[in-house]
């Protein structure tokens, strides 16, 4: 019977137990695929710290890349040999959210994952050689993209395009963005730093908590026009900085990919009158900060907050990689490979601020 490899999480700062299970056919409805490539996301980091609440013995990760190799009966939308993204969110379909177009934030949203890979399938995240999912939950990825590279971004991707969405119905209009600001230089940051100047967007400057060489690297190769650490330059320095540089304005808009609570009060700092501040990166609660809520007000801000995504983001990134080849080459260099049997090694390199992101691979290659 052919068998595959899961990493299993432990528990809080636990490494991660690797346990082989045997490989089943789908059941109706249902696509079986093997792994080509997994990210490891910032959400996941926060998970194995303990700062999203999440059972031990389950199979976490939410980025898979997959070839399909057996499908259930009545699948009709893909089929045996294609690559998918698999989409782990279940919206209810139900709720006002649902009902109005906006089912990434259904109010009773289920998932795919976290299911107890002690019961089959038993592949039910991201961090396995094989991973089971709902039909409909799947997203072809186009001719002409290397799942690979889809992987890299495969949920910082349309994590961003959902915001911009959410702010393009709010009256964003991104080729009036000359000046944008990004906190945060993970992968969240740098996929909005590389949209952001493929739309045409004029100065984009990265900000980052501490200087890191490797990711101010690829911060630049993704496009950022400067990088700037704040244990270098204080808050009111940078603060003034982006003032010069915009006639005494301040930033179009702000996007929060930092996760860190004390980047938002410098966000609302940067911003110009009627600035636009999307908010996609504070995805757990590291503390409450103080705020100048006056400058809400006296600016008149627009303040944005974005969690979940929908399938329509997934296609609209995918789209975005197929208009934009010329930039593959660098999305590739963004991300670390490691075998799924090595996925405590990628988290060390990726806590240590080693990598940007790090992709989990099967462990034959």
């Amino acid at each position: 019977m052919k068998t595959a490899v899961a990493a299993i999480f432990a528990g809080v700062n636990q490494p991660f137990v690797l346990r082989q299970y045997p490989v089943k056919n789908p059941a109706a409805g249902q696509v079986a695929m093997e792994l080509i490539a997994s990210g490891i996301c910032g959400t996941d980091l926060h998970i194995y710290s303990g700062r999203l609440g999440t059972p031990a013995g389950t199979i976490i990760g939410h980025e898979f890349i997959g070839r399909v190799t057996a499908i259930g009966e009545g699948v009709t939308n893909v089929s045996v040999g294609d690559t998918v993204i698999s989409d782990i969110a279940c919206p209810c379909g139900k709720c006002l959210l649902c009902r109005t177009g906006d089912d990434a934030n259904c109010v009773a949203m289920g998932v795919t994952n976290g299911g107890d890979p002690e019961q089959e399938p038993h592949f039910w995240g991201g961090y396995g050689e094989m991973s089971y999912a709902p039909a409909e939950n799947l997203i072809r990825i186009p001719t002409g993209v290397d799942p690979r590279i889809a992987a890299v971004y495969a949920c910082a991707g349309p994590t961003c395009m959902h915001a911009f969405r959410l702010g393009a119905q709010a009256g964003l209009e991104l080729a009036k963005v000359n000046y944008a600001v990004v906190q945060g230089a993970g992968a969240v940051g740098c996929f909005a730093v590389t949209y952001l100047k493929a739309m045409g967007v004029a100065k984009v400057v990265l900000v980052t908590g501490h200087k890191n060489e490797q990711k101010e690297k690829t911060a630049l190769a993704a496009g950022a026009d400067e990088v700037l650490a704040l244990d270098g330059v204080s808050a009111q320095q940078l603060t003034e900085k982006v003032l010069a540089e915009t006639d005494g304005l301040g930033a179009d808009l702000v996007i929060e990919a930092s996760g860190g609570a004390a980047a938002v009060p410098l966000g609302l700092q940067l911003l110009r009158n009627r600035g636009v501040y999307l908010i996609p990166g504070q995805y757990s609660n590291r503390g409450d900060v103080a705020i100048s809520p006056q400058l809400i007000t006296f600016k008149a801000l627009q303040l944005i907050g974005s969690s979940q995504y929908s399938v329509c983001d997934v296609q609209d990134y995918l789209a975005f990689l197929v208009q934009h080849s010329a930039l593959h080459k660098n999305i590739a260099a963004t991300a670390c490979v490691y075998p799924v049997a090595q996925v405590n090694k990628a988290y060390e390199d990726l806590q240590a601020g080693k990598v940007t992101k790090a992709l989990l691979v099967p462990n034959n290659g």
